[in-house]
This record gives C-alpha cells, sequence and structure tokens, in this order.
C-alpha cells in the first residue's frame, strides 16, 4: 500500500486510518492486520516503541518525506492503515455473557470525545461500546482519541438500542444519586446509557429505562464531560466491586 492511498481508505467502510504511534501500538497489541504504515523518522519511531511498547513488534514503516507526512495527517510522527476487524454485532454483543456492562453513546457529537470514551471503556474492562447517531465510531479522529483502542473491544453504531435481557441504566440528573445511602448499586451485564451534555438522553430512551442514576456534583456544577462521566460510572462500579475483581 502506499501512502496516496490513504485518502481513499479513509472512505472504505472496510479500512481504518491510524494517526499516532499509540494507535498504531494498541491495533498491533490487538491483532489488528496492518496493511501500510509511514513515518518521517524510522528512529524516533524505533524509540518509541522501544520506550513504551516493548512487547509489540511493529510493522515496518515506510520512510517517506516529512512534508508527503504532514500533507496526509498534520499532527502524527507516524500513520497506518488497517483493516477493520470483524466484531460481533450490536444484537450478538448484548448477548455476550459475563457480567461487564456495555455502554451505550446517544447521538455523541464530538469525535475525539467518542474516542475517549472507547478508550476508558477498553481500560475499565466493559463489554463493548455502541452508539447513535450520525457520527461514524471508527472516524479517524474518534480513533486518534480512543488511541487505537477500538481494537480492544466491539464498537459499533446503531440506529436504535436493540431489545435484550440486560437492565438498562440512564444516566440522568434527576435519578437516584449512584452511591447514596439507600441506593442500588448498577447490577452486572446493564446496558449504562449517556447522552449528550446540552440535552442530556432522549425522552425516548428514557421510558425504556429501568433505572436512572445521577452522578454527585457540587452545588452550581451541571454536567460532566461525556468521557469524564463514562469514567467515573465505571471506574466506580470497579471500585464497589474491589479492586482485585474487574467489571469483566
Amino acid at each position: 500500500m502506499h501512502l496516496h492511498e490513504v485518502a481513499a481508505a479513509r472512505r472504505d467502510a472496510g479500512l481504518v486510518v491510524l494517526e499516532g504511534f499509540h494507535a498504531l501500538k494498541h491495533a498491533v497489541r490487538f491483532e489488528g492486520e496492518i496493511l501500510g504504515a509511514w513515518t518521517a523518522d524510522a528512529s524516533a519511531l524505533d524509540a518509541l516503541a522501544r520506550r513504551l511498547a516493548p512487547d509489540v513488534a511493529l510493522p515496518a514503516a515506510q520512510v517517506v518525506d516529512v512534508d508527503a507526512l504532514a500533507a496526509v495527517v498534520p499532527r502524527a510522527q507516524v500513520l497506518a492503515v488497517a483493516r477493520r476487524p470483524d466484531q460481533p454485532d450490536a444484537r450478538a454483543l448484548l448477548a455476550l455473557p459475563g457480567p461487564a456492562p456495555v455502554v451505550l453513546l446517544e447521538e455523541p457529537r464530538h469525535l475525539g470525545n467518542l474516542g475517549a470514551c472507547v478508550r476508558v471503556c477498553a481500560a475499565a474492562g466493559a463489554a463493548g461500546v455502541l452508539t447513535t447517531g450520525d457520527q461514524d465510531p471508527w472516524h479517524p479522529d474518534a480513533l486518534r482519541g480512543a488511541a487505537g483502542l477500538h481494537f480492544a473491544l466491539p464498537v459499533r453504531r446503531v440506529r436504535a438500542l436493540p431489545d435484550s435481557d440486560r437492565p438498562l441504566i440512564a444516566l440522568d440528573p434527576e435519578g437516584d444519586v449512584l452511591g447514596a445511602p439507600g441506593v442500588a448499586p448498577i447490577p452486572p451485564r446493564a446496558i449504562l446509557a449517556f447522552g449528550t451534555e446540552r440535552g442530556g438522553i432522549s425522552d425516548a430512551l428514557l421510558s425504556r429505562a429501568d433505572r436512572r442514576l445521577a452522578l454527585a456534583m457540587a452545588p452550581g456544577v451541571s454536567s460532566l464531560n461525556l468521557a469524564t462521566s463514562v469514567a467515573a460510572v465505571l471506574y466506580g462500579m470497579q471500585a464497589a466491586r474491589g479492586p482485585s475483581l474487574p467489571l469483566s
């Protein structure tokens, strides 16, 4: 594959463009199929690999002119194209056994923030991420925000949340405060639904929720960044289970 083919790869639903060292590192670590990689500084890339990912055998990157690389991706020291991995569809994801929750992002707007949510979900041991709305969760900007951790767990866009036997927990400011006395913890295998900072969760999705929970906030603070909210809930669940009991 050649560098000039990256533009076409961005439009190919079967391929993903990886911008930056961490995205490439995680794609390789989680058995992604790399079709091509490019860098303007092979020695710097090798040094990063030795320091930050000695367990990963990165593919040999083609050395290209720095201006040629910057014309494709101005911000990254390394660029790669990978085949999009086969992952379970939404119904199969929701049917997976085990206690780990599935995170549902309803119509997320900012691709970098969406990617940060994927990164948190991978780190905290969530079973997968579902999104609704127009934003493609596999967009290069989302992959960059996730540091390539889309390859570590299923990430799918759906038109609507399918029915399943998982309890649906909506994060809503009017809900019971998570962790407050008398408030039951989040049950295993939950679907954790998060809405936008501006509008929250839609009435249609709220009407399907089995429970509504809220994060405690100081007076006058009305919302949290989406990825921060996801992190707070997932790591709160992990803390409730104990440090030796991951969500999965």
